[in-house]
């Protein structure tokens, strides 16, 4: 999963540290987010975006392929039998 913290936090000028300290985690957890290396639960999801004053969809860019997640009636990893009665 994406996200804008980075670019969020250098617009707003305020450290790694900075924010940890406001989002109640460790600046290691803000530069493994910033990195792609941790996902954020939603708790620190919502803080991190209320922090900012954005939606967490602001923030956090959901990529359905990369996180495995079917969006579509033709899914191919639904069973065959759900498959077919969506169909019909």
């Amino acid at each position: 999963m994406k996200n804008r913290i980075q670019e969020l936090r250098k617009a707003w000028r305020i450290t790694q540290s900075e924010l940890a300290d406001a989002v109640e985690v460790t600046r290691q957890t803000i530069i493994s987010l910033e990195n792609g290396k941790y996902k954020a639960s939603l708790v620190l999801a919502h803080k991190i975006a209320q922090y900012f004053g954005k939606q967490i969809e602001d923030i956090f860019i959901f990529d359905l392929e990369e996180e495995n997640v079917c969006c579509s009636n033709q899914c191919g990893n639904l069973p065959v039998q759900m498959r077919n009665t969506e169909k019909s």
